[in-house]
């Protein structure tokens, strides 16, 4: 694979990634959204489902590792550094493509939620009780874009991210890799997208499991700049626990790897 191969693999397919996981979390939160309140289950799915579709497609360019956490697994596991700021990079702005695309799709939904006052508040809505009015606080939208903890606990945030991810880059390297070693093969595709399904229904509670640095920061970094009325702040002082935790545990996870695997 070429170093433009793997940008444009990693760049396309990480904005496949979030502009569909990103999507199923507008869908299930945005007033006149068809799928609002479809739930946890729907947004597990969800991203299970837009790992897949990304992976079978980037896959051909640049063995799809869409997750920083995966690329760094991979280069220690290998001992071969030579593209992974190459991946890095793709991953990113990918992940920026893809939540400005979520925008797009939805951007009548946005305005709706984001100028409805029992949402966010504003004259007359003083009284109002709603889940929304409350959540409107840490920001109305932003876990259409990026992550959150339910308690904010610094180290079980951290610890969790971490432990996600580790399942994860476990699974990527023992089941999911191609012939070759560089990236997910058609079977390890599937597998890893049920392992994602898995780890957000049993890990995701706590943080939303970002489990991949970019999947936060580049919709976080769009949130910051988009034109969205009372959208709230992009929690900047939580931002570095789900771009720290994903490359701790996908570093474990190569460790890991080498001592009982390899």
């Amino acid at each position: 694979m070429s170093s433009s191969d793997i940008f444009i693999g990693e760049t396309i397919g990480t904005a496949i990634l979030i502009l569909l996981g990103g999507g199923v979390c507008a869908a299930v939160t945005l007033k006149a959204s068809k799928a609002r309140n479809a739930g946890w289950l729907a947004i597990t799915f969800g991203w299970g489902f837009a790992v897949m579709t990304a992976v079978y497609i980037s896959a051909p360019l640049s063995g799809a590792h869409l997750n920083p956490a995966v690329t760094l697994g991979i280069a220690i596991k290998d001992d071969d550094w030579s593209n992974v700021l190459t991946y890095w990079s793709g991953q990113l702005l990918g992940a920026m493509i893809g939540a400005v695309l979520v925008w797009i799709a939805y951007y009548g939904q946005f305005l709706a939620h984001l100028t409805d006052r029992a949402i966010v508040g504003g004259p007359g809505a003083q009284d109002v009780k709603s889940v929304e009015a409350r959540e409107a606080k840490a920001g109305p939208v932003l876990g259409v874009f990026s992550t959150g903890p339910e308690i904010r606990v610094v180290w079980q945030n951290l610890a969790t991210e971490i432990i996600g991810t580790i399942v994860l880059v476990l699974a990527v390297l023992t089941q999911g890799l191609n012939d070759s070693g560089k990236g997910l093969g058609t079977l390890g595709a599937l597998i890893t997208a049920f392992v994602v399904v898995g780890i957000g229904l049993s890990l995701g509670g706590p943080t939303g499991y970002a489990i991949n640095p970019v999947r936060d920061l580049g919709p976080r970094i769009v949130h910051a700049l988009l034109p969205l009325p009372n959208k709230g702040g992009s929690d900047w002082s939580y931002a570095w626990i789900p771009v720290a935790g994903p490359l701790i545990g996908g570093a474990i996870a190569a460790g890991i790897y080498n001592v009982a695997f390899a």
